[in-house]
């Protein structure tokens, strides 16, 4: 077991369900000066079922890279396929959930699962069967008629989680969807997530800057070096399934703590440095 590091990921190959082929990104700088290279070009192959985590300091461009995925921006360079088809806008075949709840106010929770499925011509008889059914897979039994302001923290993110998931999309795209969460409700989140993953398969990419929560969640680490972000290394997690919050006591997942806390280490203060430095006239 070791942390391995690599230029990519993996080479990106047609048997992957999703192809990231150098993949980079540049932003204009505030004021017009000059340029911000948020993410170099990059290469990544997901394969079906694969839980991905993508870890790395604030800036690092790994939200960058998901929200390319999803369709919501565009790269600078290179391209995305997903089942061998280019990504050029969102689609049903991307489920998206952002740490900020992004529930409609004005809908129930019900109301707010059913809006994706009522907008792809769903007959609403199926769309109450299948809402109810992703209700009761995330815990909101009894919450269905309460609007997004009656709910917690906690349950919101689990509505926009039943949101996601009712429209059964290929690939679960999450940007540090529990950062918002107190300590104890982002560990149970963790665990409702993983449990649903350990009985779907569905992929999932989740981008977090959580070590412990990389580790947990995932089967592989991607690790993204300090702006401009670039796959610096992968980890393979080799932790058994279903996997027990007591999982994080063992020597194991120590180990994996250990070697990517050095992974990261470096990057953050990297990030850190950058931070103290009085901004340039150019980004790039």
């Amino acid at each position: 077991m070791g942390v391995v590091a690599v230029s990519a990921a993996r080479d990106p190959s047609a048997s992957a369900q999703l192809s990231v082929l150098q993949v980079g990104r540049v932003f204009p700088a505030p004021r017009g000066r000059g340029t911000i290279e948020a993410l170099q070009p990059i290469d990544l192959a997901v394969e079906r079922n694969d839980f991905i985590t993508i870890l790395g300091p604030s800036g690092c461009g790994k939200s960058t890279l998901l929200r390319i995925i999803a369709g919501l921006d565009t790269p600078t360079t290179g391209r995305v396929l997903l089942e061998g088809r280019p990504i050029t806008g969102p689609g049903p075949d991307r489920g998206m959930v952002f740490q900020s709840y992004t529930l409609f106010p004005w809908l129930t929770v019900r109301e707010n699962i059913c809006f994706g499925l009522r907008e792809k011509g769903m007959a609403l008889p199926e769309q109450q069967e299948r809402a109810a059914f992703f209700i009761d897979r995330v815990g909101l039994n009894g919450f269905e008629q309460h609007y997004p302001k009656q709910l917690s923290g906690g349950m919101q993110q689990r509505t926009a989680l039943a949101r996601a998931l009712a429209n059964d999309p290929q690939i679960l795209l999450l940007d540090e969807p529990f950062g918002a969460l107190d300590n104890q409700t982002r560990v149970l989140m963790q665990e409702l997530l993983l449990g649903i993953w350990e009985a779907d398969r569905k992929t999932v990419l989740f981008v977090t800057h959580d070590i412990d929560e990389s580790i947990f969640m995932a089967n592989r680490v991607i690790v993204f070096t300090a702006r401009p972000g670039r796959i610096k290394t992968e980890l393979a997690i080799d932790l058994p399934h279903p996997r027990h919050y007591t999982v994080k006591t063992t020597p194991r997942f120590a180990e994996y703590k250990g070697e990517l806390t050095e992974a990261i280490r470096g990057e953050v203060l990297q990030t850190m440095a950058r931070e103290r430095q009085p901004p340039a006239d150019s980004g790039g």
